[in-house]
């Protein structure tokens, strides 16, 4: 056997908590302004509709599953300083270009689309980071490990809505700096603080971070990513396949939680605003509150696991993960009687859509409800008669959307973590760079879909048959985990070389 040096050991933890920072940093550039994307899009541009709404949050995702592949497969024969410090210059670039979308005179709507794509594509460096710490990790270390990196990627999801809901003080309007037409305001402040948290990310990749590869039992490799660094140690044996129905069996169950956790963050705002008649402002404040805590909560339940899955394995976990979402989604579902505020704009414009609801419910709305009240301010609140479900449908008490918050608070972190860990366990000493990259491409799909089903279901049809649907795609991924369950086991396990 060959024994890690302490040097050794010491830079290959510097470099993998340099992984962390640029994880953390990846889900910041998502979450910064999840909550604020629907009113500022209302504001720079009016025409947009809640459709385009879904499209805007999904370009982030469609530019991440573009961009994994690309830099997995960089990552597997170049020196992964490359597409690290690439990628994340990508994202200093974007986020710029977001503070700006207000510029233009005409489409600024599909200005926002091009930024948050870019910054998607940056974020496809998650593969990069996924794949080193596999390798740079034994089989006794990855759970935690893992379990750490989705620490921070949730940390991140934390401290995004934190930022912005900080930023909200400096208001709508904000200040101007003529010289450079830019104007810092509760929209355009997050992202450029997270476009200095990148440029500070690049230096200490140039700094600190070093390639090192392990085997699962922990002995020093050598590693075909590194370019002039000493890296020394033994010839990884990878001879046996991979199980390629496990491997796709995870992809599929990634794909179906990153899914429901989109249709989850993208639904909060337009949710609340209109089963609460929250304005745009108060949406944005109190979601990023209740989100900040779900988020304080995953990271507690990222340290659990990783202490529960000594003693019950990663396959129970991430069946239980599955039913605790399950259950929240379930929850969600309207129950009561009492229906939603409906918005007074729509109602004096006299848009109502004449159909068998609003002849049934006419003669029960008073004529005070009719008319605009005294106090009313220039944004309408409430549930917009356009949505014909408004009328019909009754409201989620806002005890059922913290308890369902709670819930899936709980479930995604387990779900996360332990799909990450039984992926990399089971490709083994295999170069991990390409796999990892479509297993985020197919996280990525997932964050597409996700709030482009959820914008145009939600719309027309409203929360019941959205949240419906949600259990349904949950039930058919608890199955597909009971067919597979004894094939998700570690590479080497499967292999004979380390006892399970």
């Amino acid at each position: 056997d060959v024994v890690e040096t302490q040097e050794h050991y010491k830079s290959r933890w510097r470099s993998i908590w340099i992984m962390y920072l640029t994880m953390f940093l990846s889900s910041v550039g998502f979450s910064i302004v999840i909550m604020s994307v629907w009113p500022y899009l209302q504001k720079v541009d009016p025409t947009a509709d809640a459709s385009f709404l879904g499209w805007i949050i999904a370009s982030y995702s469609i530019g991440q599953m573009v961009a994994s592949p690309l830099f997995g497969v960089w990552s597997n024969y170049r020196p992964r300083r490359e597409p690290l410090v690439i990628s994340t210059t990508i994202s200093v670039a974007a986020n710029c270009l977001y503070a700006y979308v207000h510029l233009p005179h005409s489409h600024n709507k599909y200005y926002m689309l091009t930024a948050r794509a870019l910054v998607g594509f940056g974020a496809g460096n998650v593969a990069v980071v996924r794949s080193y710490i596999a390798g740079a990790t034994s089989l006794t270390e990855r759970t935690s490990a893992m379990a750490n990196t989705s620490a921070c990627q949730a940390v991140g999801f934390i401290l995004g809505p934190v930022f912005q809901t900080c930023f909200t003080l400096i208001g709508e309007e904000g200040i101007t700096w003529k010289l450079i037409r830019l104007q810092l305001n509760m929209y355009t402040a997050p992202v450029l603080f997270g476009a200095l948290l990148g440029v500070i990310n690049i230096i200490l990749i140039f700094a600190i971070f070093r390639e090192h590869r392990v085997d699962d039992m922990g002995r020093q490799c050598k590693s075909i990513n590194s370019e002039g660094e000493e890296t020394g140690g033994l010839d990884q044996d990878a001879e046996g396949s991979i199980d390629h129905v496990a491997v796709v069996a995870i992809n599929v169950l990634f794909f179906v939680i990153l899914f429901v956790f989109a249709v989850f963050e993208t639904i909060a705002t337009p949710l609340t605003m209109d089963m609460y008649s929250w304005t745009r402002k108060e949406a944005v404040f109190y979601n990023g509150i209740i989100l900040s805590v779900v988020g304080i909560e995953s990271v507690l339940v990222f340290m659990a696991v990783k202490t529960l899955s000594k003693k019950t394995g990663e396959r129970a976990i991430l069946h239980g993960g599955l039913l605790l979402v399950l259950i929240g989604f379930f929850i969600l579902l309207p129950w009561g009687k009492k229906l939603p505020n409906i918005q007074w704009q729509e109602i004096k414009n006299n848009s109502i859509p004449r159909t068998d609801s609003t002849e049934m419910l006419m003669p029960f709305w008073s004529l005070q409800e009719l008319q605009l009240p005294s106090n009313h301010t220039a944004e309408p609140v409430g549930c917009p008669i356009t949505q014909s479900w408004c009328l019909n449908t009754p409201m989620i008490y806002l005890a059922q959307y913290i308890t369902s918050d709670v819930l899936i608070g709980l479930g995604y972190p387990v779900c996360n973590v332990m799909s990450y860990t039984l992926y990399s366990k089971i490709l083994g000493p295999k170069p991990q760079g390409v796999y990892m990259g479509w297993l985020t491409a197919s996280g990525s799909g997932a964050r597409i879909l996700g709030p482009v089903f959820v914008s145009q279901i939600y719309t027309h049809l409203g929360p019941r048959w959205a949240f419906s649907l949600i259990c349904g795609v949950v039930v058919v991924s608890l199955l597909l985990l009971e067919i597979v369950y004894k094939r998700l086991i570690a590479f080497s396990v499967r292999y004979g070389r380390i006892q399970e």
